[in-house]
């Protein structure tokens, strides 16, 4: 009897090990997958940060590519006019050109571009970025109206979507890096996160 039952506890023994091994193997899989996609969102903050930041010093300095050296907001250029006044389409083409060049609307923009940039790439404040920059890129979308086939002085508009555009991309991008906490990687979302005002607030996260 003794005989028969040692190796029947024997092999229960290797069974237990054999799937606590592969318990283990699948924590570390699954472990090293999270954190590779971690680094990846990360990556995806960083790089969207830049696209904001960019805008913002092209604009502000006239860095000579969007916007063209001496024209920059430092020299006197306005940030919304030669944009806003370019509208030819949609239902908000006259208010956008009501709009065209006004100091609160340079401020904004530019506060908007400047604010999103800094938090995508320091990995704080992501779900005020979310709102933000998903706020401003609606306006942009509206703005180029993607939906018009052609432009006010009957010219084809060459809309490549009527309905996504680059603008709706950032915003899913925004909005997807805030679901995600993609903060704390490579970023300084945790200590943003611990401090007090923060943690009573949730919505500055």
């Amino acid at each position: 009897m003794a005989v028969h039952a040692t190796p029947a506890r024997h092999t229960g023994f290797h069974l237990t090990s054999r799937l606590r091994a592969r318990t283990t193997q699948r924590s570390g899989e699954t472990t090293t997958a999270t954190a590779t996609l971690a680094r990846v969102f990360a990556g995806l903050r960083i790089m969207t940060g830049f696209v904001f930041l960019w805008a913002f010093l092209d604009k502000t300095f006239g860095l000579g590519y969007a916007t063209a050296a001496g024209k920059g907001w430092t020299d006197g250029g306005s940030p919304t006019k030669g944009f806003l006044s370019g509208v030819a389409a949609g239902p908000m083409q006259s208010t956008f050109h009501s709009w065209a060049g006004a100091g609160w609307a340079n401020w904004l923009f530019m506060l908007g571009l400047l604010g999103v940039g800094i938090a995508l790439v320091s990995g704080v404040a992501l779900r005020l970025a979310a709102v933000a920059g998903t706020a401003l890129m609606a306006f942009m979308w509206i703005a180029e109206w993607p939906t018009a086939k052609h432009l006010a002085d009957g010219s084809p508009s060459m809309s490549s979507n009527p309905l996504i555009d680059y603008h709706v991309l950032y915003a899913v991008v925004l909005i997807a890096l805030a679901v995600a906490g993609a903060g704390v990687t490579w970023g300084l979302g945790r200590t943003w996160a611990g401090l007090p005002v923060v943690r009573d607030h949730a919505w500055l996260r």
